[in-house]
């Protein structure tokens, strides 16, 4: 098999990687889901419960609450100062690669708002306070008791707060309470069981991408994790034996090695979420994104993503749900579909609704 591959065969190991094909066999649950991705951007909460159900198919909403509620998956800030998905295991040596750099580059917006170290801690010392011993707090509540504190949480500092608080090791968001997340202690949500060493960490961090994103160049990885390229380089380094290595427009890309090397070719069709890793987790979206389309999922550039629909491994529209009563879809096509792909749009518009109309409990 030649290493050198086309657009073609560059997304139908990527739609494979990330368990968007139809083809697979088996489909696995919500946390492996999550474990394959490594991380699964996810600050619209709603679109991001989509983006794990559509690569689970049978799964619904509740399926995803089940997962939070039990604490098999967590979301968090765990790089980009962006929430994401991520296993448990994982969370505590991701924040000790990013957290660093993140927190220094939050630094001047720090300082705008009026929040240092003082401010920080104390607001630290609320939650250890208000939370301990198992308690949890939807975000009012929490911005609630810090006020009570005496810690002005007005023009997002609150938000910054609680931020900061969950990249340096206190907080993240726990089990649902209603159609939303609860607060919690990290230490108690997620016991520390000990973290490998930082190099150790670079290689799982390196090998989780490429194996959930790949093929992939290790630019994407670094801008995906805001790792430097020298840390990517390292933990390249480390698990280069289990990738392989394709050359595409000249340019090296890598992928785990256990996946096939050329998927079988599949006509497909899926309804991606917005911020989906499959659009969003490279730095180089031009195989999957025409430049004419990029102001069409993300308007002005203004980093809001768009739901979008993928046909063949490329986006070809966007949709939204209807606000009226009949709650369908609005797709806006870039490209006309054939009448295979209207076909597959229903059958797509089906799995959503389905997944969608679950019953969510209030935990």
């Amino acid at each position: 098999m030649s290493n050198t591959v086309d657009r073609e065969r560059l997304l139908r190991c990527r739609l494979a990687a990330q368990l968007i094909r139809d083809d697979d066999d088996a489909k696995p649950a919500v946390r492996g889901v999550v474990e394959r991705l490594v991380a699964m951007q996810a600050q619209d909460f709603n679109q991001a419960l989509w983006a794990i159900g559509l690569r689970s198919p049978g799964s619904t909403r509740d399926d995803v609450f089940s997962a939070l509620q039990r604490g098999d998956i967590v979301r968090s800030w765990p790089m980009r100062g962006t929430l994401h998905f991520v296993l448990p295991a994982d969370l505590r040596w991701m924040l000790g690669l990013t957290t660093h750099r993140v927190l220094t580059g939050a630094a001047a917006r720090h300082r705008a708002l009026g929040l240092d170290q003082t401010a920080f801690e104390s607001a630290r010392a609320v939650a250890l306070t208000v939370l301990a011993g198992g308690r949890k707090m939807v975000r009012n509540e929490f911005l609630a008791a810090l006020s009570a504190a005496g810690i002005d949480t007005a023009n997002q500092r609150g938000y910054h707060v609680i931020v900061y608080l969950a990249q340096t090791g206190t907080l993240c968001w726990g089990p649902p309470v209603g159609g939303q997340q609860a607060l919690v202690l990290l230490d108690e949500w997620v016991p520390d069981e000990g973290q490998p060493e930082r190099d150790e960490a670079l290689g799982r961090f390196v090998l989780g991408y490429f194996t959930g994103h790949g093929p992939a160049t290790l630019r994407d990885f670094v801008w995906w994790s805001k790792l430097t390229v020298a840390d990517a380089k390292i933990g390249l380094a480390l698990v280069r034996d289990q990738l392989t290595e394709l050359t595409y427009d000249a340019t090296s890309y890598w992928m785990a090695a256990d996946r096939p090397g050329d998927p079988p070719s599949v006509s497909g069709l899926a309804l991606l979420p917005a911020f989906d890793e499959y659009v969003i987790g490279y730095q180089d979206r031009t195989p999957v994104l025409r430049p004419e389309y990029a102001q069409r999922i993300v308007p002005g550039g203004n980093g809001v993503f768009k739901p979008t629909v993928v046909v063949n491994g490329r986006v070809t529209g966007t949709w939204r749900r209807s606000t009226d009563r009949s709650g369908g879809l609005l797709i806006d096509r870039f490209e006309p579909l054939t009448a295979w792909e209207e076909k597959a749009l229903l059958t797509a518009e089906q799995s959503y609704q389905s997944f969608s109309s679950a019953r969510i409990g209030t935990g």
